[in-house]
């Protein structure tokens, strides 16, 4: 009975690999979040809750009292009013991701009136709300305004890393797929090559080489992840490529952070040979 026991519990501790995509898999079916789970922080506290004091709790693992996530119309919308994400019960290895969203119309606190914002954190491991009480370790395929593409290296319980040829303008990395040098990166950003150097965090910006469609138009986004390396492809144009990455699978994120963000389509398609 001991032996069995103890068999029973290491069978329970050892975490389910990660799953080969080997055909076609609509993660979203167009009707409900079968395949994802929810995960909110807190809600967003004023200046005079703070001085109070007032103690907030996050919502916390499939607990949505606002209706942040819901589906309407054959998409998911997200509101964007709390801070949080909608995730994939498994995991994932060498894929291919491919996208379909648009910008609603609202923003909240506290990015109200700026650059509508949101994310697709990809190769997430570690605990649920490990970076900034909402988000998972991971590396995320940036969607935000004028800077959808870009890289960013989410920090859990351990730093992500990332190499990619940029170069520096003024003090800032960009991707430069022919001139850039290898470098390699243990946080922070980098830009996708396009990216206006003027950018400002305003709702509706878009720069002078922009391939993002303005807010109401469908966008496709595709994170192609072979093996460690992720290549970012915004409606039809590739955009950023960061290979050598310290994570190659892993869950799959798309966040909530603070604007209106529509998801018509989410399906995972296997690696071209």
């Amino acid at each position: 009975m001991m032996r069995l026991s103890i068999v029973v519990l290491f069978a329970i501790c050892v975490p389910a690999a990660a799953e080969p995509v080997t055909k076609p898999i609509k993660l979203f079916n167009g009707k409900d979040l079968t395949n994802f789970y929810t995960y909110l922080g807190k809600p967003y506290q004023s200046k005079e809750d703070k001085e109070a004091k007032k103690e907030v709790k996050p919502f916390g693992k499939n607990n949505d009292p606002l209706k942040v996530f819901t589906v309407v119309d054959g998409a998911i919308r997200v509101s964007g009013e709390v801070f949080g994400c909608f995730t994939t019960e498994k995991e994932y290895e060498n894929y291919h991701l491919l996208v379909e969203f648009k910008w609603g119309t609202k923003t909240f606190k506290p990015r109200e009136k700026r650059a509508m914002d949101s994310g697709i954190l990809l190769h997430c491991v570690g605990e649920d709300g490990a970076a900034g009480g909402v988000w998972m370790e991971s590396i995320e395929c940036q969607m935000i305004e004028g800077g959808t593409g870009d890289f960013i290296l989410v920090g859990g319980k351990g730093k992500p890393k990332m190499t990619a040829s940029v170069e520096k303008r003024g003090n800032q990395w960009y991707f430069n797929r022919a001139m850039g040098e290898p470098r390699e990166f243990t946080g922070g950003r980098i830009n996708w090559w396009g990216r206006d150097p003027e950018w400002k965090d305003e709702q509706g910006f878009r720069g002078k080489n922009d391939v993002e469609k303005k807010a109401g138009e469908w966008n496709r986004l595709e994170c192609i992840c072979d093996g460690d390396k992720i290549t970012n492809v915004l409606n039809g144009t590739v955009v950023n490529i960061g290979a050598k990455s310290s994570h190659t699978k892993g869950k799959i994120l798309f966040q909530s952070e603070g604007a209106e963000v529509f998801f018509r389509r989410i399906d995972l398609l296997p690696l071209k040979k």
